[in-house]
């Protein structure tokens, strides 16, 4: 066996207890009944907690979650999907300054911005309410959204674009036959990443919907902090099968073209 194969071996061993050693964790403790120290593995086993976990607010969090990722899903593309074609297509005046404003929410802490957009909300009577949650949600789902957009449009051809207004098509139909359904893929790809932030948000949710909204993040928050790591650690399997999914389609949606239009104004 060659020193190259060794080396190979042994990062993909590392790599392996990286990636499988916090989730092997999770797994023992999601069937553990009982788990004292100095034991290095758990004295009972079973689906106690699997059942406590179904039977409580855990369903409630991920109905919320989901739907509240739903509406910011929508509302995101909504919004960004004819701004990202104005952005990407036409010379807007400050174009560089637009997008940099759309970055700034991640430029900066995230508890910081939202504890001051959370004053707001409550002055505006949407604090411990779903509304007030999708709007905290919309301040980080706007970043992906815009940026994503833009740059899908961006990789789309402006050849193919002319050539329908050429043959007689208006400005807006060659949108809404040309422009729009070859960025499906990356209106698809966008929508997954949205979708995924909004679902896995956790501190926005926490400042602004607590305690009224319960979402699979702020759950999972509150078992581990009464010490139920049973009930934590399942939850926070459960939290990460649609992330799973997720991302394999993202995978699959997501072109080599959209990433290198990235950045580009």
């Amino acid at each position: 066996m060659t020193r190259v194969k060794i080396v190979r071996m042994i990062l993909i061993v590392v790599a392996a207890f990286v990636i499988f050693g916090p989730l092997s964790s999770l797994v023992i403790w999601s069937v553990a009944e009982k788990w004292f120290w100095p034991n290095v593995l758990p004295q009972e086993v079973g689906l106690f907690y699997w059942g406590k976990v179904f039977q409580g607010r855990m369903v409630q969090a991920l109905e919320v979650g989901v739907l509240i990722a739903v509406v910011v899903t929508a509302l995101s593309l909504v919004m960004t999907v004819p701004l990202g074609y104005v952005l990407a297509r036409f010379n807007v005046p400050f174009k560089a300054l637009i997008l940099l404003i759309f970055m700034l929410p991640q430029a900066f802490p995230q508890l910081p911005v939202f504890a001051n957009a959370t004053v707001y909300l409550y002055r505006a009577n949407m604090g411990g309410k779903v509304s007030g949650v999708i709007l905290i949600h919309m301040v980080g789902a706007l970043v992906y959204a815009v940026w994503t957009m833009t740059a899908v449009f961006k990789s789309i051809p402006v050849s193919l674009e002319e050539a329908a207004i050429n043959l007689g098509a208006s400005r807006l139909r060659t949108f809404w036959d040309v422009s729009l359904r070859l960025a499906l893929p990356g209106i698809v790809a966008s929508a997954l990443l949205i979708f995924l932030y909004s679902l896995d948000e956790f501190t926005g949710t926490l400042l602004v919907g607590s305690p009224f909204v319960l979402t699979l993040p702020v759950f999972m928050y509150n078992a581990s902090q009464g010490y139920e790591l049973p009930v934590a650690s399942i939850t926070a399997l459960l939290l990460m099968v649609p992330g799973v999914v997720l991302l394999l389609l993202l995978e699959r949606y997501l072109k080599a073209e959209y990433l290198s239009s990235f950045g580009r104004i």
